[in-house]
């Protein structure tokens, strides 16, 4: 069921943003470790080096604890088509996430917007531990949120703080229980924002308002310098001023996308993917990427990072983005947690002239089509281990019941005719039980996972590879975060025919 935001419910006594958050180094509940076997990466294609395939003893699992480990995150949410507002292009949203790091790094947030229009959804992945991506994935929708609001509604909303009232709440939160709120940084949290709409109401005028693309750009821009400002700033609370420091020396990118009826924008910060999901006319699948990945990969962005970071941009990371001097001063009068810190304490070779980071996003805008069916939001680990077209086609069958037939490859092995025969009868087999899952995220997690060196799912290696020990899964893999939107033809071709009202 959705969580409806508790922002703005009153001040100061609002519970702005939930569960308590702790320091990644700790056990404790904001990096939640998972007693379940963490899954390793099994292709037959190496990425970034990866191994291959476990050589150690694993367990096996029987097919209720594959599922049961498969299951443990996902999470599904279905949008009504009438929702007060307007006939909705969105019909709902499969997410899953899938540990490789323990604890895990990833996070993701999928929220409605209700002082404005649209969903907010994305995926961040954490480097350096997981308390960057943790900030990101409470607070980020809300600086989006606020970058929309046209200026009466933001005028109101400071009248309404100054004068103690009850708000309304600003996001429609659809979370699983796994996914964290903070309680100890609330006030904090909420008085970086108020700075922020505060300054929105200053810059803006009467009638006017941010469209989809520069609130997003602002929105990514504010909470990064916000980051980089609270960890100069500190706090008197020691775990705060501890906190902040975590969550601006480690690191995070995002990729969100923002759904307003058909009109479609991803903001992209780093190497999480959008990928559209296209049906043909002949009923395959296609795909159309919305995103362009900022790492080595992308030659426009190599030039970018002394080598030293895979993701060219990202938010926190300041250890890329402060002069020496302020990095040790800040550290000089931190807690003294972060004295023997060796990630913190670490000064690149060949730094001079900071920033060498950003986290301004590529933004990208796409009018839906009746015949866009989905997107797939993912982390790098989802991209890492399949490529995009096998993600469409994946997810396009699991979402239509249609088997889209592939020649069956063999991978450059020789195989005689009864082993053909007998991969065949196989795949055949498999396709009766190629719907066992109910969400389509998990659906695409079990692929990425457990398919073997000829492409095709299947239960020794998913068990082995969910098998085998926390401490060895990054090796084989990174963290998976997935999350799967489909849209309502119908209702995308009515508005694109100019039926929105």
């Amino acid at each position: 069921m959705p969580v409806t935001s508790q922002l703005f419910r009153g001040f100061p006594r609002a519970k702005l943003w939930g569960s308590a958050l702790f320091p990644c180094q700790r056990q404790l509940p904001c990096c939640p470790t998972s007693s379940q076997p963490h899954p390793i990466r099994p292709t037959a294609m190496p990425v970034r080096g990866y191994r291959r395939s476990p050589d150690l003893h694993s367990y096996n699992l029987t097919p209720p604890q594959v599922n049961s480990i498969l299951k443990a995150n996902e999470y599904s949410f279905k949008v009504p088509e009438f929702d007060g507002k307007n006939v909705s292009s969105v019909m709902g949203f499969d997410s899953n996430q899938l540990p490789a790091n323990a604890p895990i790094e990833d996070r993701r947030s999928a929220a409605t917007c209700l002082q404005t229009r649209g969903m907010l959804l994305g995926v961040f992945d954490g480097h350096a531990g997981c308390a960057c991506a943790q900030a990101l994935s409470e607070r980020l929708f809300y600086y989006v949120a606020m970058s929309l609001m046209p200026h009466e509604t933001l005028c109101e909303l400071e009248a309404a703080v100054e004068a103690g009232r009850p708000l309304s709440p600003i996001l429609q939160w659809h979370k699983h229980p796994n996914d964290y709120f903070t309680r100890e940084a609330q006030t904090m949290y909420f008085n970086s924002l108020r700075t922020y709409w505060q300054e929105l109401i200053d810059l803006s005028s009467p009638g006017e308002s941010l469209g989809p693309r520069e609130a997003l750009l602002s929105a990514f821009k504010r909470l990064d310098s916000d980051l980089s400002l609270e960890a100069q700033v500190g706090d008197a609370n020691s775990f705060l001023h501890y906190w902040v420091l975590r969550v601006a020396f480690s690191g995070a990118t995002a990729c969100v996308a923002h759904i307003d009826g058909s009109d479609l924008y991803v903001a992209n910060t780093g190497d999480g993917r959008a990928v559209l999901g296209v049906q043909e006319e002949d009923g395959s699948f296609s795909a159309h990427t919305l995103s362009n990945d900022h790492n080595a990969q992308n030659e426009n962005e190599v030039d970018r990072l002394l080598g030293l970071l895979m993701p060219f941009r990202a938010f926190g990371d300041v250890k890329f983005k402060w002069s020496i001097d302020l990095q040790r001063g800040v550290l000089e009068s931190g807690p003294d947690q972060l004295h023997d810190n060796e990630h913190t304490k670490f000064i690149p070779p060949n730094y001079h002239t900071p920033p060498y980071l950003t986290a301004e996003p590529e933004i990208t805008h796409h009018r839906l089509r009746p015949q866009d069916r989905f997107l797939v939001l993912g982390t790098d680990g989802l991209w890492e281990t399949l490529h995009r077209q096998e993600v469409v086609r994946i997810v396009g069958e699991y979402l239509t019941g249609v088997h889209q037939r592939q020649p069956l490859t063999v991978g450059g092995y020789h195989v005689t005719l009864g082993q053909m025969q007998g991969l065949l009868a196989e795949r055949k087999a498999r396709a009766s039980l190629a719907f066992q899952d109910q969400n389509a995220a998990t659906h695409l997690i079990r692929h990425a996972v457990g398919n073997n060196e000829f492409g095709a799912v299947d239960h020794e290696t998913l068990s082995k590879m969910l098998s085998l020990p926390e401490e060895l899964a990054r090796m084989y893999r990174d963290d998976i975060t997935i999350i799967i939107t489909q849209f309502n033809p119908h209702v995308v071709g009515h508005q694109r025919q100019g039926g929105e009202s």
